[in-house]
């Protein structure tokens, strides 16, 4: 199994509060169904292929559905989503650490089980994917879920 990883970063949140978000993506979809209007068409169509559930996320994907189910979570320092039926064994881990005065550090992991000849293909590609999901996880408005 190979894991890429991002670099750490802050969220402007105490580390209950984020936890209590990450953990539970149905605030996700709730989130997005108040703001909807706002979005593109482009987006509102995609978002039509993603769906949060209480135990995880699953996506309509070219190979079928694939869900990330919540999986050995550690409050309110790890939230891990896993794989259900997909071709490929893939983790997703999301660590995150009190940094005090109302500030959570978080990093992100991807770990996924790719034959020796994969990496060398997507292993830039899932680094960067890594490091995206780090920086979108900083920009989520936590307050408002």
């Amino acid at each position: 199994m190979s894991s890429y990883k991002s670099e750490k970063r802050n969220i402007a949140h105490n580390i209950s509060l984020v936890y209590s978000k990450l953990s539970n993506p149905e605030v996700f979809r709730q989130q997005l169904d108040r703001n909807l209007e706002r979005m593109s068409d482009e987006a509102r169509e995609n978002l039509e292929k993603i769906r949060f559930e209480a135990d995880g996320i699953s996506i309509d994907s070219p190979m079928g559905p694939v869900k990330l189910q919540l999986s050995d979570c550690v409050e309110p320092e790890r939230v891990n989503f896993v794989t259900v039926n997909a071709p490929v064994e893939l983790g997703l881990a999301i660590a995150l650490n009190d940094a005090g005065d109302d500030t959570t550090d978080v990093e992100a992991a991807i770990e996924v089980d790719l034959p020796f000849f994969l990496k060398s293909m997507v292993g830039s590609q899932l680094s960067e994917a890594a490091q995206k999901l780090a920086d979108m996880l900083t920009m989520l408005p936590y307050a408002d879920l």
